[in-house]
């Protein structure tokens, strides 16, 4: 697990985020076109935009907790110095990579699959609402991957310093 690695998935992550960002906003504008200029509203996106939105939180919340931005109390690691900061935010890191396996992994497979076999369409744009519900087990392996990176990081610092 090599800084370089962890780089290149920050910077596609990244720009896959800026990508649908744009798209939405796209996708507004022309909600608002069509509506008031048009007098005609598009029918699709309004359910595209809560789509793309739902995308954007949760791989923003994966990549922001990559970049280790996520929210923090930070009250006890301010007061802890050296091996016991290390200790701690290796137990964040666990935390965050269990909650992300459980919860994001395997529950968004979970999620996913039953959408799929029960062939659930959304309304609008007539996608498997499977493929939308695809961002949560996706999100949650690379919060698996970047919480393991911090704890190999960790365990290197201890290391270095014993």
């Amino acid at each position: 697990m090599t800084e370089k690695v962890k780089n290149n998935i920050d910077l596609v992550l990244k720009w896959i985020l800026v990508v649908i960002m744009a798209a939405m906003t796209i996708n507004v504008l022309w909600q608002v076109f069509s509506r008031f200029v048009l007098q005609n509203p598009s029918s699709f996106t309004e359910e595209l935009a809560r789509y793309m939105l739902i995308w954007v939180g949760i791989l923003g919340a994966s990549y922001v907790a990559g970049q280790k931005m996520h929210l923090a109390i930070d009250l006890l690691s301010t007061k802890l110095t050296g091996r016991s900061n290390s200790l701690l935010e290796m137990f964040i890191q666990l935390t965050i990579f269990l909650f992300s396996l459980f919860v994001m992994v395997i529950g968004g497979v979970r999620l996913v699959t039953i959408t799929l076999a029960l062939n659930q369409i959304s309304a609008a744009i007539q996608v498997p609402l499977g493929y939308i519900y695809l961002v949560v087990p996706v999100s949650g392996i690379l919060m698996m991957y970047y919480s393991l990176f911090y704890i190999v990081k960790e365990v290197r610092k201890i290391k270095s310093t014993a």
